[in-house]
């Protein structure tokens, strides 16, 4: 009889590293694959490779899903202002969603019967990935050794070690996940609610001390020059927003939020691209969209960026709202500057052909032209008339 096939999708942390090695002493044809949304660099990668094949797997693959991230999620996310409690950019659990369709695809590409991943049973990523296989791989088997067993860290360490691989998996004060939008930072001081992350959590430290100016040019809301550098990959725009804001150590904060499975969850997180492009971006909105614009595409964006968190990214709904907030982007087109310094930024204003507060009835605090003296006070009469008819009506309930 044939070895079953299982897909691991692999990380080159302990918990897939123990995955590759346990399905192949079990007798499993074991395909290794590394879904790169864009956090690894060629060294981890190149490592990610011979590491697996030392682990037993009997083909290594990484598949590059960058630009497919950028297309059907960051993109989105930038277009909405997306920030979850107005604060997190919504970076693992959307890398998650295209990490696990690249598995799916590539589960079904080679035939596999089985994926295999590292999560536990306390955290988000094991509702991502489980729900994006049922959906994308319908009948292939899903294994969690680490969440089924529920293995210790050092069970892990010591099985790797007894069978051959050298496992220098140090427990480590702090857990990172970098990724091109933001890495997040877990454990240490944030245990302690009452507690923040020291310096040397942060993985980006502060190499300019000067100010500077920083402009991102957008057409239709995405980002086609910095600095006046054109671009017409957006990621590598990003990466070097990223390059800027990093090196003044911009975009560090802490989260906590709800988690899917219904628990409080605390984390902390250095995304200097992320923080610069959405304020960036929601400057320009400000002058270039309109009220009622602006409001309504707060509301679907709120919504999108919870689906993306809440392992929602396959609901049918999602191309309805994409659709909305594309087309509120008709009109986002311009430069957004910014005032950089360590630790921070500010905005410092826009130059858009679009902008609508350059129009010709008449400038905010200055001089009106489209309406006389006269027009504006019969405006506001009109305007108050529910309050007077409403206070006339109850006039102990004045404030």
């Amino acid at each position: 009889m044939s070895k079953k096939k299982v897909v691991v999708a692999f990380s080159g942390g302990l918990d897939t590293s123990y995955t590759v090695m346990k399905l192949t002493q079990d007798g499993y044809e074991v395909y290794a694959a590394c879904a790169n949304t864009g956090g690894f660099s060629p060294e981890q990668l190149k490592t990610n490779e011979e590491n697996a094949y030392k682990l037993g797997a009997v083909q290594y693959v990484t598949l590059d899903v960058t630009q497919e991230y950028y297309e059907k999620s960051l993109k989105y996310m930038i277009f909405g202002n997306v920030m979850r409690n107005n604060c997190y950019p919504i970076s693992v659990s959307s890398e998650r969603i295209f990490q696990a369709i690249a598995i799916a695809r590539y589960a079904r590409e080679i035939g596999a019967d089985a994926i295999a991943h590292g999560s536990t049973g306390a955290g988000n990523d094991q509702i991502r990935f489980d729900m994006t296989f049922l959906v994308m791989a319908p009948g292939i088997e899903i294994i969690t050794l680490t969440r089924d067993h529920a293995l210790s860290r050092q069970e892990e360490v010591d099985y790797l070690n007894q069978h051959g691989f050298n496992a220098d998996f140090a427990k480590l004060k702090y857990s990172y996940n970098v990724g091109i939008w933001g890495t997040s930072v877990c454990g240490g001081e944030l245990l302690n609610p009452a507690t923040g992350l020291p310096e040397e959590a942060y993985l980006k430290h502060v190499t300019r001390t000067d100010e500077s100016l920083l402009k991102i040019r957008f057409d239709k809301g995405e980002i086609v020059a910095v600095n006046d550098e054109e671009f017409t990959d957006r990621v590598a725009a990003i990466q070097r927003i990223e390059e800027i804001g990093a090196s003044y150590a911009i975009g560090r904060d802490a989260n906590v939020g709800d988690t899917i499975i219904g628990i409080k969850g605390r984390v902390g997180f250095e995304a200097a691209a992320p923080k610069l492009i959405i304020e960036a971006h929601r400057l320009l909105e400000k002058s270039t969209l309109s009220k009622w614009q602006q409001y309504w595409k707060d509301q679907v964006a709120n919504w999108y960026g919870m689906f993306l968190h809440e392992s929602q990214y396959l609901e049918p709904v999602m191309p309805d709202m994409e659709a909305m907030l594309t087309s509120s982007q008709r009109n986002v087109t311009g430069t957004a500057i910014l005032k950089l310094r360590p630790y921070g930024f500010e905005t410092v204003g826009v130059d858009s052909d679009n902008d609508l507060s350059k129009s010709k009835l008449g400038e905010y605090g200055e001089m009106q032209r489209g309406w006389t003296a006269e027009e504006a006070k019969g405006f506001i009469k009109v305007l108050s008339t529910p309050l007077r008819v409403y206070y006339g009506t109850h006039p102990d309930e004045k404030r």
